[in-house]
C-alpha cells in the first residue's frame, strides 16, 4: 500500500491550513475527508503489517482464526468424531485456517488500498466525532460481501499449501461438507478478523494521534 505522500501536502500548504484552525468543526470539508482517508490508510498498513508476519493471524488476540464448526472447532458438532476432536488434530486444523488466511490477507490488502483511495464520505465530519472505529464501519459498510469475494482464491490456495494431509484426513472423516464450505467459512472469518485490527489500530490513533507524526490526524484527533 501506498503512503501517502505528506511532503507534496505540506509543499501545497493544506496542512499549515488544517493546523491554524481552532476547531474540528472548522475544518474544510476537503481536509475532513482527507483526514478520514489518512486515518484509514494508516490504520490498515499498521494493521496489514502485523496479520501478514509469519503467524500473524494466529499469534493475534484479536485476529486468530478459529477451526469451522462442523469440523469440531468452537462447539461440537453430532458429526464431528472423536479423531476431529482429538488435540494432535485441532492443533494442526488451527495452525492451518490461520496460515490460510495470510493468503486471504494477501489479497485483500490492494483491495483496501484501492477503495480507501476511491471512497466517497459523504459525512467526513461525523465520521471524525464518531466512535473508536467509525471509519472502519465506514470502510466496512462500502465494501460489503466483495472483500470476502476477493480473498476467497487466496485462503482456497493457503487451506491446499500448507498442511494439504490435515484437510485431506478431516474431509475423508465428516461426509457431507466439502472444500468449498471450508475455504467460504474460514474466509468469512479472515474478513471480519481484518476489519477487527484495522478498528483496532483505528482506536490507537484517535487515543494518540501524535504518534503518528502526521500533521493533519493531529489536527482532526488531537483538539481538546
Amino acid at each position: 500500500m501506498e503512503y501517502i505522500n505528506r511532503r507534496n501536502f505540506l509543499a501545497a500548504g493544506g496542512a499549515a491550513a488544517v493546523l491554524a484552525l481552532p476547531g474540528c468543526s472548522s475544518l474544510p470539508a476537503l481536509s475532513l475527508t482527507e483526514a478520514v482517508k489518512r486515518l484509514l490508510t494508516l490504520s490498515s498498513q499498521n494493521a496489514f503489517a502485523e496479520l501478514m508476519q509469519p503467524n500473524g493471524f494466529f499469534d493475534s488476540q484479536i485476529a486468530r482464526i478459529s477451526v469451522p464448526d462442523r469440523l469440531g472447532g468452537t462447539r461440537v458438532t453430532n458429526i464431528a468424531t472423536a479423531m476431529l476432536r482429538s488435540k494432535p488434530v485441532q492443533k494442526r486444523l488451527l495452525k492451518q485456517v490461520n496460515r490460510a488466511a495470510e493468503k486471504g490477507a494477501e489479497l485483500a490488502a490492494p483491495v483496501i488500498a484501492d477503495t480507501i483511495r476511491g471512497m466517497s464520505i459523504a459525512d467526513a465530519a461525523a465520521i471524525i466525532r464518531g466512535g473508536d472505529r467509525a471509519a472502519t464501519n465506514l470502510l466496512q459498510s462500502q465494501l460489503g460481501t466483495s472483500l470476502a469475494t476477493q480473498m476467497l482464491p487466496g485462503v482456497s490456495q493457503g487451506l491446499n499449501l500448507f498442511d494439504n494431509e490435515i484437510i485431506n484426513l478431516v474431509l475423508g472423516q465428516v461426509s457431507d461438507i466439502n472444500f468449498a464450505d471450508i475455504s467460504q467459512d474460514v474466509t468469512n472469518k479472515v474478513s471480519d478478523a481484518i476489519y477487527r485490527s484495522i478498528g483496532a489500530q483505528e482506536a490507537k490513533i484517535r487515543a494518540n494521534p501524535q504518534a503518528t507524526n502526521d500533521p493533519v490526524l493531529i489536527a482532526a484527533f488531537g483538539l481538546s
